[in-house]
């Protein structure tokens, strides 16, 4: 699923980049309208307004005028009335910054799916995750199920939890497993990680092991 992202701020695009990728998305990034308006082939387009060639608006409104491709804008414009004009002149949605990756890719497949497009989503394989004989993620419901029973997690505890689960034995860092689950916009201390961690290793007892990866962040591994 390719992605256009048409964003002039180098943290913003960088963060959006390192999340979609992810979630499977293959994001191609331009920084203005002009490269926006030249692109082509892409699944779906997460536009920014602030672009230092052209308002935003007009190029969804170029955008719309050839092509059927979702638009989602992203946007420090805050106020109702840009929520509206973007919109009426062809956006599929409009989220506001600051957000998380999670509200983005949300969104996006929310439109995806009203256009008609698979976004893989729907699958058993994707929607179930068999951390071993006796500990399932069921990413639609946000259930975990340990030998057949619930087990009480926290939304943060289960967001970390789903996140190592997408790649076991993988190395996520604190830097990226922050980013994922508090949101990149989060300036708190990193220790709260550590501390749901550690409320996890309680909660799932020998089932799994949340490894320490000194100095850089923690794994998943299966026992």
């Amino acid at each position: 699923m390719r992605v256009l992202l048409v964003e002039d701020d180098d943290s913003v695009a960088e963060s959006l980049k390192r999340g979609l990728a992810r979630y499977g998305f293959e994001v191609d990034w331009v920084r203005t309208g002009g490269e926006a308006l030249a692109a082509s082939g892409q699944d779906l387009v997460l536009l920014d307004l602030g672009l230092p060639d052209t308002d935003g608006l007009d190029v969804c409104r170029h955008l719309r005028s050839r092509s059927g491709v979702p638009i989602i804008v992203i946007s420090a414009r805050s106020e109702e009335v840009d929520r509206v004009v973007g919109l009426e002149i062809g956006a599929d949605d409009y989220v506001s910054k600051p957000f998380g990756i999670r509200e983005v890719v949300a969104r996006m497949r929310a439109v995806l799916r009203r256009v008609g497009v698979n976004t893989g989503t729907s699958d058993s394989a994707t929607d179930q995750v068999v951390l071993s004989q006796r500990l399932v993620i069921d990413r639609r419901a946000r259930r975990v199920t340990l030998d057949g029973a619930e087990v009480p997690l926290t939304p943060k505890e289960y967001d970390l939890l789903a996140l190592l689960s997408e790649e076991q034995g993988a190395v996520f860092t604190r830097e990226q497993i922050m980013e994922a689950v508090w949101d990149a916009n989060w300036f708190g201390s990193t220790k709260t990680l550590d501390v749901h961690v550690a409320a996890l290793r309680r909660k799932l007892g020998d089932v799994v092991a949340i490894e320490t990866v000194r100095g850089v962040g923690y794994r998943l591994a299966t026992r």
